[in-house]
């Protein structure tokens, strides 16, 4: 066999191996966009970050300026805390998370939001070791964070990296997470531990929440506050509407929270042939 025949097999050999294994893709510049999503294995830019204007989001001034000011913290280079959202759903926790990056961006700030699209948190350590490549100040964002089962590896991992804090992840990376519990894992799971020692578990699972530095709560919204907060949609888009009729909608749905109220005003101009744009 000639040099250039063996040449051309190593090759075509190399080439296949590549279609087998393609080599991994080229980390994402952390510098160049507003927003990225980390898989468990790579970190990718988010192609469209369009979160919701920070102005639009009404009936939780006091959460949605606390998650602002600390955020700007961050974005400064100062001193911030890791953030817990938690309350019942579709009162605006993940909405306030990505409309306060929104609007640190709009202010000129370095702000970057990194989403984290995996159920396996021990993945996290590899996360961080990306991240501690920039110094760019980065909101790490956990949606929907809850624990049912047992109190395993996930949570553990979790609770070690909140506890690591700058010497794990660095000062200028904090985490954002919403949960539908205020301690991230129910009471009740504690039933099914050992008696005797009950007391040390509960402890050991409710310590998680005591982790993050600010807890904000969101609650479900009076019927006063609903009607305010499709008003406030209502104005910005220009359309009327009956308060009774948006009552009414959400009586339908058996409940009263910001995702409701904007489920309504997206009815309002449907019936309009209008489209929407939240930002």
């Amino acid at each position: 066999m000639t040099n250039e025949t063996t040449d051309t097999a190593l090759a075509r050999i190399a080439a296949a191996l590549d279609r087998i294994a393609p080599p991994a893709p080229a980390p994402a510049d952390l510098e160049a966009h507003p927003a990225y999503r980390w898989d468990g294995k790579a970190i990718a830019p988010v192609d469209a970050f369009e979160p919701v204007d920070y102005a639009l989001l009404a009936g939780i001034d006091a959460q949605k300026e606390a998650c602002l000011e600390n955020s700007r913290r961050l974005a400064r280079g100062h001193a911030a805390h890791d953030v817990l959202l938690w309350g019942a759903r579709g009162t605006g926790k993940s909405a306030t998370v990505a409309a306060c990056v929104g609007q640190v961006q709009k202010e000129g700030l370095p702000l970057a939001m990194v989403e984290v699209a995996t159920d396996d948190l021990r993945s996290l350590a590899g996360l961080f070791s990306l991240l501690r490549t920039t110094s760019r100040p980065i909101i790490l964002y956990i949606d929907d964070l809850g624990f049912d089962g047992d109190f395993g590896a996930d949570a553990r991992a979790l609770r070690s990296l909140l506890q690591g804090s700058a010497g794990a992840r660095g000062s200028h990376v904090r985490l954002y997470a919403t949960s539908n519990r205020r301690h991230i894992v129910p009471r009740s799971m504690s039933e099914q531990d050992d008696p005797i020692n009950k007391r040390d578990v509960v402890d050991d699972r409710l310590a998680l929440s005591d982790r993050f530095g600010l807890s904000l709560g969101f609650h479900a919204l009076d019927q006063d506050a609903y009607v305010a907060i499709v008003t406030r949609y209502a104005e910005r888009y220009g359309l009327s509407f009956e308060p009774a009729a948006a009552i009414q909608w959400a009586t339908q749905r058996g409940s009263r929270s910001g995702r409701v109220a904007w489920q309504y005003v997206v009815e309002l101009a449907g019936r309009e042939g209008r489209t929407l744009n939240a930002s």
